[in-house]
């Protein structure tokens, strides 16, 4: 009890790997952000950043960390988004979020990061897209890239998509793809 295996202590390096390149500025929203790394990896770079959780532990864990800049953490359903959260965002940053939900909530997470965006926004996704001995049974649950397509193509464009170089050790390179989309 009380084990969180998700959390690797520091940010994703694919998100670290994606900021070297391209800036994510303006108000981002960080659904099923845990205790906060790639938040206050954001906020370090001069976004203003929401991270959301539905666990209040995780919300606890993130607010014991100090302050980088511009960031808070809501206690919320990210798949019920409320009123106050809908098209206020430039961007949602994913990362761990989608691939921790049963596959049949897929399509209401796409409903949610779709609310939560301003027009023309964009979307940064870092998708599971290999998970090693994975059974059927999760989380984390792959997705294929047919599946993005599937689900992301008819809201968003491509704006770059590739193969990050830096991983967690527990995860092989190619084992997940770094995704930028634009609302359409």
């Amino acid at each position: 009890m009380g084990e969180t295996p998700w959390d690797k202590g520091y940010a994703s390096p694919p998100l670290g790997e994606f900021l070297t390149k391209w800036g994510v500025t303006g108000r981002v929203l960080v659904p099923g952000c845990g205790t906060g790394h790639d938040v206050r990896l954001l906020a370090g770079k001069g976004a203003d950043v929401v991270g959301m959780d539905i666990a209040q532990s995780a919300i606890f864990r993130a607010e014991a960390f100090p302050a980088v800049s511009r960031e808070c953490y809501v206690l919320s359903d990210f798949l019920d988004l409320a009123a106050s959260y809908r098209a206020t965002f430039d961007w949602v940053v994913e990362h761990t979020c989608l691939c921790a939900l049963d596959p049949s909530e897929r399509s209401a997470y796409v409903d949610s990061v779709c609310a939560a965006l301003k027009p023309k926004a964009s979307f940064l996704a870092i998708f599971f897209r290999e998970v090693s001995d994975y059974s059927g049974t999760g989380p984390p649950h792959p997705i294929s890239r047919e599946e993005i397509d599937l689900l992301f193509g008819p809201h968003f464009e491509c704006v770059q998509s590739f193969i990050p170089t830096q991983t967690y050790p527990s995860r092989p390179v190619g084992s997940e793809e770094v995704c930028w989309m634009r609302m359409l």
